[in-house]
C-alpha cells in the first residue's frame, strides 16, 4: 500500500503576476514577476517547504502556463500527478497591485471558466484523499460544478472513513488521519450573486459538515455562520460540526477554540508588510505542520503566525514560503526582521 501524503489540497491554481514596482497601480507598473499561484496549491507548497509531503489536486488549460505550473510545482516538491489538463479553458491569470501595509488589490482572469472548476468526481483518487493524514479544501470549490460535487465527494468519502474506523472499538483510527480543513476561502466575485449569494452560505454548511477544522478571517465566518464576533463565529464553527475553528484576525491576531475547550488567543509577529497576499497560505501550511507534529494549538498558531508574517514581508507568494528554520528563527526574534525578510540567499524573495 502506498505510504499517504502528509497533505492533500484541492482547488485553485493559477499564475500570479505581481508588480515588482511597490506603490504604483497597475495602468503604471511596467515589470511584473511570475509566480505560482492559488490558495491551495500555495498551502501545499508552504507544508512541503516544511517538509511535508504534498500533493495537489487541480486543474490547468492545456497550454504554456499550465506546463510552467507543472513545472514550478515539481520545483518545490509537490507531486502533481492529479493536476490534469482541460482542452477548453487557458489556465488562470492573477494580477495584484501593492500598496501596504494593508491594500492589495486582486485582479482575476478565469473567464470564461477556470479549469479547476472542472474538476469531476469520478476523476477523483478517493483511496489516497482518504489516507492522507491532512485533505485541505476550500470555499472556492463549493462555487461551481462539477468542482462543488467533487469536493463534496472528497469530504464525505473522508467523513465516511472516519465513522467506519471509529465504529470499530477494537481497531482505533490510524494515526495519519490527522483532519480535513475548510479553508473558507470566501471569494464572492466566483459566486452567482457575489456578495449577496443566496447559495453559498447553506453550501458552506454543507461541507462543514464534513471537516474537522474550519479556517477562516471574520468575513468569511461571517459567510459560513452569520457571525462576525471572533467568539461567537468560534462557537458557531464549532457547533456546525468541526472540531477546531481558527479565526483570524488580521492586525488583532488569531484566534483558535477547540472543541475539548483549549483556546488559544495569540497576536501577531511584528512585521514590515511588503505584500500581504499569500500571508494565509503560509499560515495554512504552517497549521497542516503544527497539527501533524501533534502540538498544542497555542504554539501551532504562534508557528503559523510566523510563517504568515514571513511571507508578509516578501513581495513573492509561492516561492517566499519559509524554511523551518526562517519561521524558528522569527520565534526566537520575536519579530521578522530585515534579515529574515531578505531570506536565506540574502536578497528579497
Amino acid at each position: 500500500m502506498p505510504e499517504p501524503y502528509d497533505v492533500i489540497t484541492m482547488g485553485r491554481i493559477g499564475v500570479d503576476l505581481y508588480p515588482l514596482d511597490i506603490g504604483v497601480p497597475l495602468a503604471r507598473v511596467e515589470t511584473f514577476g511570475k509566480f505560482l499561484g492559488g490558495s491551495p496549491t500555495n498551502v501545499a507548497v508552504a507544508a512541503a517547504r516544511l517538509g511535508r509531503r504534498t500533493a495537489v489536486i487541480t486543474r490547468t488549460g492545456r497550454d504554456a502556463f499550465g506546463e510552467y505550473l507543472h513545472q514550478e510545482l515539481r520545483g518545490f516538491g509537490v507531486d502533481d500527478r492529479w493536476v490534469t489538463e482541460v482542452e477548453e479553458y487557458p489556465t488562470p491569470v492573477t494580477f495584484c497591485e501593492i500598496f501596504p501595509p494593508d491594500d492589495f488589490p486582486l485582479h482575476f482572469y478565469r473567464q470564461p471558466k477556470a479549469p479547476d472548476l472542472e474538476i469531476h468526481p469520478p476523476e477523483l483518487d478517493l483511496d489516497a484523499v482518504r489516507d492522507a493524514r491532512i485533505f485541505w479544501m476550500t470555499g472556492t470549490g463549493l462555487s461551481a460544478e462539477p468542482s462543488r460535487a467533487a469536493t463534496l465527494a472528497a469530504l464525505q468519502a473522508r467523513s465516511a472513513s472516519a465513522r467506519s474506523e471509529s465504529d470499530r472499538s477494537e481497531s482505533p483510527a490510524p494515526e495519519f488521519r490527522t483532519a480535513t480543513v475548510f479553508d473558507l476561502d470566501w471569494r464572492p466575485m466566483f459566486w452567482d450573486g457575489g456578495d449577496h449569494s443566496s447559495v453559498a452560505p447553506a453550501r458552506y454548511r454543507e461541507a462543514l459538515a464534513h471537516a474537522t477544522v474550519a479556517v477562516g478571517n471574520i468575513d468569511e465566518c461571517e459567510i459560513a455562520t452569520g457571525e462576525r464576533e471572533p467568539h461567537a463565529a468560534a462557537r458557531a464553527l464549532l457547533a456546525a460540526g468541526v472540531e477546531l475553528a481558527v479565526v483570524k484576525q488580521g492586525p488583532k491576531g488569531v484566534l483558535a477554540v477547540h472543541r475539548d475547550g483549549s483556546t488559544a488567543d495569540v497576536e501577531p509577529l511584528p512585521v514590515e508588510v511588503v505584500n500581504g497576499l499569500g500571508a494565509g497560505d503560509a499560515f495554512g501550511g504552517a497549521l497542516c505542520h503544527g497539527l501533524l507534529a501533534g502540538w498544542d494549538i497555542a504554539r501551532i498558531m504562534r508557528y503559523a503566525n510566523a510563517a504568515g508574517a514571513i511571507v508578509a514581508s516578501r513581495i513573492a507568494c509561492s516561492s517566499a514560503m519559509p524554511f523551518p528554520d526562517e519561521v524558528e528563527r522569527a520565534l526566537a526574534e520575536g519579530a521578522v526582521t530585515e534579515a529574515i525578510a531578505a531570506g536565506p540567499s540574502g536578497a528579497a524573495s
